[in-house]
């Protein structure tokens, strides 16, 4: 399996998708090894969970959705992919986390209004070293994370980038920059590096 794949590879319907671009600097950010456990909370569509399983080839990806036509999603992009090593569990985070595996890496794209209690959580189980990446779309989720991550400075060191792409769109004789939201990508690691 190919990292970075096309948008059109997955398998879409009406729920929110991580694009590839996105995707790729989500992953870059995540250092994800062959044998880590990895999460993926508010997983949409799986597209995330599907890289991560292809880097995380000897562990196991969790992937933790609320929305019952998501989850669906996801079970038909980890069938139409072959993955063994992707479980997609309908919950909605933190509920589920406690009875998971300690995770090396965990995923963050839709938290529900539930950010603190399940960045509480996973700080629990987090492994030394392991990694926190959230994309968030909002400015009230990138402050709820970046209050967490300062009231947690003894635990995370952490950074941020905010990526804006434009992909080109032809219009009549014409090629414009068609602009995507912009994103905040946080990058938290647990007492150092990983």
């Amino acid at each position: 399996m190919e990292f970075g794949m096309d948008d059109a590879a997955f398998i879409r319907g009406n729920v929110p998708m991580t694009k590839q671009e996105i995707r790729i600097l989500t992953l870059v950010k995540a250092h994800i090894h062959p044998q880590d456990v990895v999460y993926d909370i508010g997983a949409g569509t799986g597209s995330l969970s599907v890289e991560a399983a292809g880097l995380a080839r000897e562990g196991r990806v969790y992937a933790l959705e609320r929305n019952a036509e998501a989850v669906a999603l996801i079970e038909a992009n980890k069938k139409q992919f072959g993955l063994d090593n992707v479980e997609a569990l309908h919950r909605e985070a933190p509920d589920g986390l406690e009875e998971l595996p300690a995770p090396d890496v965990v995923l963050i794209g839709g938290s529900g209004k539930h950010l603190n209690a399940i960045l509480e959580t996973v700080t629990e189980k987090l492994v030394p070293g392991g990694r926190v990446v959230l994309n968030c779309i909002t400015l009230q989720t990138v402050m709820t994370a970046i209050s967490f991550l300062r009231r947690h400075e003894d635990i995370y060191t952490y950074d941020a980038i905010q990526v804006q792409v434009s992909r080109l769109q032809r219009v009549g004789p014409y090629d414009m920059a068609k602009a995507m939201n912009p994103i905040y990508i946080i990058t938290c690691v647990k007492g150092g590096t990983k």
